[in-house]
This record gives C-alpha cells, structure tokens and sequence, in this order.
C-alpha cells in the first residue's frame, strides 16, 4: 500500500491537476496586466499549501482585469517568517496576499519576541475553512488514546506553531507526558517520521486527514487522539477536545485561549496599508470564489471540506484579542514556555 506521504503527495497533485493556475488576462480593471503573489507560510504539502494553492488558482478569475496569482511558499519559524514579511516588507498594493499559520494572532498575544506584526492591522480577506487538527498516533505507540498520556510517553512531531503551543501547554499544565521534536519541515517529512517509528504522533487538519489518511484510520495503522478546535467535527464525535481535558475552570479557559485559533483556520490576509477599494476588491473575489461554480467543483473532485467566512467578520474576531484579560495571558506566557522572553 502507497505510504501516507505518497499519498498526499498524490492528492496534491491530483488537485493541482483540476485548477487553473494562470488566469486569463481580461481587458480593463486595475489589475491588468499585474500579477500577484500569494505567499503560504508553510513548506509545500499540508492543508496550508492545499488550500492557498486552492483559492489562488481561482481568486484572479474575479478581480478586475484577471491577474495571474502566483503561490510562493515562505516556511519558518511556524510562518513568522512570512507574518514578518506580509506586516513589513510586501508591496501594499493589492498585489501581494497570504495565509498564515493560524495561530499567528495567538502568538502575538503571547508575545513571540521575534513576531514583528499586529494582527489587527492586517487585512482579513476571508477564511475559507474553520481547522479542527486531530492528532493521532501510529498504532506500535504505547499510546492508545489521550488519557495514556498522563501515565506514557508521546513522541510528536511539532512543526507548526499551533501544535508547538497546544503540546507544551498540555505538558506544562495538565502535566501530560509530550515530548516534541521540531527538526522536521512540513506535514510529508513528519508523517515520514512517523512511519520511520522516529517519532509517535503527529496533527494533521482533520479536513486532509479524512481523505489522505482514509485507509490508516479504516486498518487501524493510526488512532485518532484528540481533537484541538473548540468544536466537534460531526464524524468525530467520539473523540474528545482539548478543552474536554480540562479538570477545572481556570483550566478550560486556559486551554480555550489555545483552541481559538481554530477559529481562524485557513484565512487569507492582506498588508496594513493595502488601500481601502483594493481591500474590499480582495475580500468581494473571495466571496466570489468560494460561491463560483467552478471552485466548487473542484471541492467536490477533490473531497475537501469548506466552511467560509466573510472578511469584516473575520476582521472583527481577531480584534477581539483585547478582551483577553491580563491575568489569563500571563498564565498563557508560562503555560507555553514563553514568561521568560
């Protein structure tokens, strides 16, 4: 049987093969004879590659004057390379957009020293998923399910920015048995880990992992622990939340901070400064994207899932970040390893 790297090198390919990547020049609007850059904070393959690579192939065909979009992978550092690079030095035009790591905001509230941004000045263009990650790990783990690991040891792959935070917090406070290892890049070198038997466990947005990881889960090569977003996904009913771990109250609003980013899921951004019309000429093609006949083909074909949201209400749910109150962010900064910076 192919390898789950394979296999979603294969289903990335297999998407790219349904979508457009060029997009035909029209004959007047602003963005004749332009193009733009869409830059993915992460490496290639994964859910963040997939879905930006998704959206660019589409998002030209609805902005006046159809420019060429062109996705421009920037990895590190859990996309703070990227943050930094889409906050201070990409053109403010209109012609340069992104996706991020989803806890970016979540980092900056923290205060990652080395995030140099406000994610409140950005501009949120849209949000084309809702991401509830599932970590699960590989059958030959002595962990068989969560609660194993207050008692056993969990080896896991932590690449990412949010499951670097949401491992170390679970470790640091409900004093559960992770041990992270963050050399490897991307989701198809981890899941290659893990098949090696170098590492144990891995996360993978459930979206993805529902298609690529279909044969694992019905062989029983992998068990599905648990659930990172603040809502169930309907077919995982049986698996428990982060939050669901959570002994007390103080607890569950600790491990609720960490399950927002969910919230923000795969979201397109724009530069602070971007002009107010190229803002909502950005925002009015995503919507258009996300409705268009052909996108949605490409969904279907493809078996990912969708769950949008518009970019003034994305932009209002990440501007709730100061109603954190100081007391809980403190808590936060040690939970994650972070009080001393």
């Amino acid at each position: 049987m192919p390898s789950f790297a394979s296999m979603l090198r294969v289903f990335a390919a297999a998407l790219l093969s349904v979508l457009p990547l060029d997009a035909a020049m029209a004959a007047d609007g602003y963005y004749k004879n332009k193009s733009v850059t869409f830059i993915i904070g992460s490496a290639p393959g994964g859910g963040y590659d997939t879905y930006s690579r998704l959206i660019a192939s589409h998002i030209g065909q609805h902005l006046e004057g159809q420019p060429r979009v062109i996705p421009q992978n920037m990895p590190g550092a859990g996309s703070i390379r990227a943050a930094n690079y889409l906050y201070n030095a990409a053109r403010k035009d209109g012609t340069t957009i992104g996706m991020l790591d989803q806890a970016i905001y979540l980092y900056q509230i923290l205060g990652t020293p080395d995030l140099k941004i406000d994610a409140v000045k950005f501009h949120w263009i849209g949000r084309i998923l809702r991401n509830n990650a599932v970590l699960f790990a590989r059958r030959e783990a002595q962990v068989q399910k969560i609660t194993d690991v207050f008692n056993k040891e969990l080896i896991v792959s932590a690449s990412g920015t949010a499951s670097r935070l949401n491992w170390t917090v679970l470790k640091n406070t409900l004093g559960m048995k992770f041990t992270l290892i963050q050399g490897y890049q991307g989701t198809g070198d981890s899941m290659l880990a893990v098949q090696r038997g170098e590492v144990d466990a891995l996360s993978i947005e459930w979206p993805i992992l529902r298609i690529t990881g279909q044969p694992l889960i019905r062989e029983g090569k992998i068990n599905l622990l648990l659930q990172t977003g603040l809502e169930k996904e309907a077919d995982l009913t049986q698996i428990p939340r982060m939050i669901d771990l959570a002994r007390n109250e103080d607890e569950r609003k600790l491990l609720e901070l960490f399950s927002l980013p969910s919230l923000i899921g795969r979201s397109v951004v724009a530069p602070p400064g971007t002009p107010p019309e190229r803002v909502a000429e950005l925002r009015r093609a995503f919507m258009a994207t996300i409705q268009d006949a052909s996108f949605l083909a490409d969904i279907r074909r493809t078996g990912l899932l969708i769950s949008p949201l518009p970019g003034n209400e994305l932009q209002a749910a990440v501007a709730k970040q100061d109603d954190f109150p100081p007391a809980l962010i403190a808590r936060a900064r040690r939970a994650a390893d972070m009080a001393g910076h």
